[in-house]
């Protein structure tokens, strides 16, 4: 496989950055230095400074934990536990089908 690089989308680099940029103004807002907050997510401080850069190769684990531990708000406001959304998205996944597949005939709809 190799070292290929991995492009991303223009979206997904800016929700990184916002991300990044949202963890580090908390972070500092809570007075907590990069050594702190890497010793409390346990990674090293190398490492705490690419997630608030945005950058992608960080393990979303990782960029997540530290939003959590800073205060950043992750998917709902003021959230203490994703249970509820969690159930409702899988009600929503029960309904579809167990797997997907490319149709293997063309729709001829050319009336």
């Amino acid at each position: 496989m190799g070292n290929t690089p991995r492009s991303y989308s223009r979206l997904t680099k800016e929700a990184l950055m916002l991300l990044g940029k949202q963890i580090k103004l908390a972070r500092k807002r809570r007075r907590m230095s990069e050594y702190d907050l890497a010793a409390r997510v346990g990674i090293a401080r190398s490492t705490l400074q690419l997630i608030e850069k945005g950058n992608p190769s960080v393990a979303v684990g990782l960029v997540l934990e530290a939003a959590t531990l800073t205060g950043v708000d992750l998917f709902v406001p003021e959230a203490t536990s994703l249970v509820p959304q969690l159930e409702q998205v899988d009600d929503k996944l029960a309904l579809m089908p167990s797997s997907v597949r490319k149709s293997r005939y063309t729709v001829d709809d050319d009336f």
